[in-house]
């Protein structure tokens, strides 16, 4: 019989000793949530885990247990092997000599008597340090970022898991475990540490406060037409737990630093509507940033408690220059209106409800009208 992706999942993680985990770049309350949580239950089961998140964290996320454990970038090349042949002459010292100036490493071998050759020295690399990568709440390799660029071989090389809910995944893993019906990664990520646990339950307050901050971010606390039955009864049980839901709701919901307030006022003023095609959009250029001391991160939450209370729309699009590049965000307000289909559009990727895409290189000035014409063509082909 053919294992569950989640029975798959466990035995992997089970037979793991060096261990990767990883998410998408600017990380929200469900990637964060989810990557602190299995970190923190690995490091229960004793083993070598590495947690990755190279993004500024939101201010409204600061209160997640455990954040300065998050690494900022790691290691993914092999050790270059100098392999010298002792069958004929024996090596006295070894030893180095570093010239920076020069962009140059000698390695030093003194033969205790003979000499070496060049047919007595092989190079060769190592295996990577990590048997085992996971990645969340990405749906595909490409949004991790600079976490993927440029260390290709170490995901063709080492066995991934992906663990998702997003419905654009694109199924990158030797291992798949994308459940569409959650509501959150971090729903999933309960089923995943409950077939962990063998002798006693391994979530504790922290691991609850963790994981119930993913499922309140992605459902705007169970306001959402994602919500499910299946995400309030998990919710309900990392309450039990020790989940710490009242913090949660203030930090994200309650609580907004001054220049927050000053750059989502900025974020209103530009708000445009589209009577006829059913949506609003709102832009962040550089110069917002600049203005009122924001950090890129402080733009989090403005759709879900602002926008999306305007009235006769479908959607929202908020557009934000950041990085050399324009990202967008989208989110419905309609039943059955798949925003994750509009994000393809431009190469992104999401699920239903919410979803984003990135264009490098773009800029407000250029190209909004070309992103907002391409969205008026879908919907006219959607409504016709």
């Amino acid at each position: 019989m053919e294992l569950t992706p989640k029975q798959q999942t466990t035995q992997a993680i089970t037979s793991a000793s060096k261990i990767l985990l990883l998410t998408h770049v600017n990380p929200d309350g469900d990637a964060l949530g989810s990557l602190l949580a299995l970190f923190l239950v690995l490091k229960k089961l004793g083993k070598d885990v590495t947690a990755v998140a190279p993004e500024l964290v939101p201010n409204s996320l600061e209160f997640l247990p455990n954040l300065p454990d998050l690494a900022k970038n790691f290691s993914g090349t092999k050790d270059f092997i100098i392999t010298i042949n002792t069958s004929k002459t024996q090596v006295e010292r070894l030893g180095y000599k570093h010239y920076p100036q020069e962009n140059k490493l000698n390695i030093v071998i003194t033969p205790s008597g003979g000499s070496f050759g060049q047919e007595d020295v092989s190079f060769s690399y190592g295996s990577f340090k990590f048997d085992l990568i996971i990645v969340l709440d990405s749906p595909d390799l490409e949004r991790l970022g600079p976490l993927y660029d440029g260390q290709n071989a170490l995901f063709y090389e080492t066995p991934v898991i992906n663990i998702d809910h997003h419905s654009g995944n694109d199924f990158f893993g030797k291992i798949n475990w994308v459940d569409l019906t959650s509501t959150s990664t971090a729903e999933i990520m309960v089923a995943l540490l409950e077939s962990l646990a063998r002798e006693k339950p391994l979530i504790d307050e922290n691991i609850a406060t963790a994981l119930l901050t993913g499922i309140i971010t992605d459902t705007g606390s169970f306001q959402n037409a994602n919500t499910t039955p299946k995400s309030l009864t998990v919710a309900a049980q990392l309450v039990a737990a020790g989940g710490r839901q009242q913090e949660i709701i203030r930090s994200i919901f309650k609580t907004k630093p001054f220049s927050t307030l000053k750059l989502w006022g900025r974020i209103l003023e530009s708000v445009k509507q589209d009577v006829p095609h059913r949506f609003i959009w709102a832009k962040v250029i550089r110069k917002d940033f600049e203005d009122t001391g924001a950090q890129n991160t402080q733009t989090s939450g403005v759709i879900d408690e602002l926008l999306k209370s305007a009235p006769n729309i479908d959607f929202v699009l908020l557009l934000t220059e950041r990085n050399g590049q324009l990202d967008g965000s989208l989110r419905s307000v309609a039943p059955g209106v798949d925003v994750n289909a509009i994000a393809q559009l431009f190469g992104g990727g999401g699920h239903e409800a919410a979803a984003g895409f990135q264009i490098p290189g773009a800029s407000i000035i250029v190209n909004e009208d070309e992103i907002v014409n391409k969205i008026r063509e879908y919907q006219r082909r959607r409504a016709g």
